[in-house]
């Protein structure tokens, strides 16, 4: 582990500024969300369940939305994209403090529909702006700036609605959250890396962590392997691996929140909550650290299904003093296993497929999410708090053995072996006038792959 590894990445301008604007984005962005489910609550006199709808239909047109936008910042760039939006949400916001309930479901959904995609712009100026080497340790740093932004914003939402009325609380919050994004469309940070498409990145470690030519891009020889087929030009096998890797993450984590609140309200320890969960955050926040000072990277789904194992001894806590003990434990591999999937990612797909490829990995994370929370609650329900911990634990390592199956086979189909690579550059390659084959052409085979 070297901690000297931060020091160029943080000298990096455009890097620092990424994560600044990411914090400064993503306070009042979760502070936001819980003023929302309060003022439902207390203003609008509603049940939690209906609140929960009102964050649901958000939610759900968030995931919707993911890989459209997406595909709007590659094909139109940020500011185009960001613009509309902006306006979107100072109109919605500036309105659904003050309507009644079916109202702000809409508002609340239209705001979703035209979400600022603050996660994908701000990840693909990380990647572009950072050489491939230190990609892992920039991703991680933004990893652990969301983990401060989450243990900031909740706190500072709380306290905005316990001091004011809780509409002008949304109102600020929201407004807020816009004029960050403002400046982030002033700013108009770079999204790409700036190099030729298809140029090689250096510093690849000597495990053969390099950028992934496209396999859709190699040329076939017959009998010895095929090109994946790729959906939308870049989701293939093992895309959709690391994808499914993100969506069961969040169902891990979603899981594991709703269960430790079970678990402290069977303790009889329900003012714990806070502080226990700022633990699992703290937890989280170290091991993102570490993981970015790390001498290299590790497979996503070795990372999921550790974040997967290290859960289901939460279940056998005795008290709450073991229990907190347990759960800082267990979110040890959070930041590792979110950071890896974006990584990965980035080096699975084409750089001008990016913002979709981003938008797409939102929308697996946000799924995720969705599921876990009501997959725990039914396991609660019939088993008590600790089957909360054990039912996501398996899903978790059940997923990680399948999608590490489903991304090395993926990899075994769509590279040749050394001989196969042979022969397809000695049949695509057209002989010279003197019977050499030229050494430029531009009929390449796919470069290593992650392979962990």
């Amino acid at each position: 582990m070297d901690l000297g590894a931060y020091r160029p990445v943080l000298a990096n301008r455009d890097t620092r500024s990424a994560l600044l604007l990411g914090f400064l984005i993503r306070v009042p962005m979760w502070a936001g969300g819980v003023i929302l489910t309060l003022h439902v609550v207390t203003s609008l006199g509603r049940s939690y369940g209906e609140a929960g709808l009102v964050t649901a239909a958000s939610t759900v047109a968030v995931a919707v939305s993911g890989p459209w936008r997406g595909r709007l910042l590659d094909r139109i760039g940020l500011r185009r994209t960001v613009g509309p939006s902006l306006l979107v949400q100072v109109v919605c916001w500036s309105v659904a403090p003050w309507v009644g309930y079916l109202p702000l479901v809409a508002f609340a959904a239209l705001a979703g529909l035209f979400v600022v995609p603050t996660f994908s712009i701000l990840r693909q100026v990380i990647i572009g702006s950072v050489p491939a080497e230190q990609r892992r340790t920039a991703l991680s740093l933004d990893s652990s700036a969301t983990e401060l932004s989450f243990m900031a914003g909740p706190a500072i939402g709380v306290w905005l609605a316990t001091s004011w009325h809780t509409g002008w609380a949304l109102l600020v919050c929201e407004l807020a959250s816009a004029a960050a994004g403002f400046v982030m469309w002033l700013v108009n940070p770079p999204l790409t890396s700036g190099r030729p498409e298809g140029a090689p990145e250096a510093g690849h470690d000597e495990q053969g962590e390099g950028a992934r030519a496209e396999a859709i891009a190699a040329p076939a020889v017959p009998g010895r392997g095929v090109a994946p087929r790729a959906v939308r030009g870049f989701i293939t096998v093992p895309v959709a691996a690391v994808l499914l890797a993100a969506a069961c993450s969040t169902l891990v984590l979603s899981g594991t929140d709703v269960s430790i609140v079970a678990a402290l309200r069977s303790f009889g320890s329900t003012g714990s909550i806070g502080w226990v969960l700022a633990l699992w955050g703290a937890g989280s926040l170290v091991g993102g650290l570490v993981y970015g000072a790390w001498h290299r990277s590790l497979s996503v789904f070795w990372l999921l299904g550790g974040l997967a194992a290290t859960t289901a001894p939460v279940a056998l806590a005795l008290g709450v003093p073991s229990f907190a003990v347990l759960v800082t434990v267990s979110g040890f591999l959070c930041a590792p296993t979110i950071t890896a999937t974006v990584e990965q990612l980035s080096r699975l797909v084409s750089e001008r497929f990016r913002g979709e490829m981003m938008g797409w990995h939102g929308s697996a994370m946000t799924a995720g999410s969705a599921v876990g929370a009501p997959v725990a609650g039914f396991a609660i329900d019939h088993g008590g708090w600790s089957w909360g911990f054990v039912v996501v634990s398996a899903l978790g390592v059940l997923i990680a053995g399948l999608g590490w199956l489903a991304s090395r086979r993926g990899r075994e189909v769509a590279e040749p072996g050394p001989a196969a690579a042979a022969e397809a550059s000695a049949v695509a390659a057209p002989a010279s006038p003197d019977g050499v084959a030229p050494t430029d052409s531009e009929h390449g085979v796919p470069a290593a792959t992650i392979d962990h």
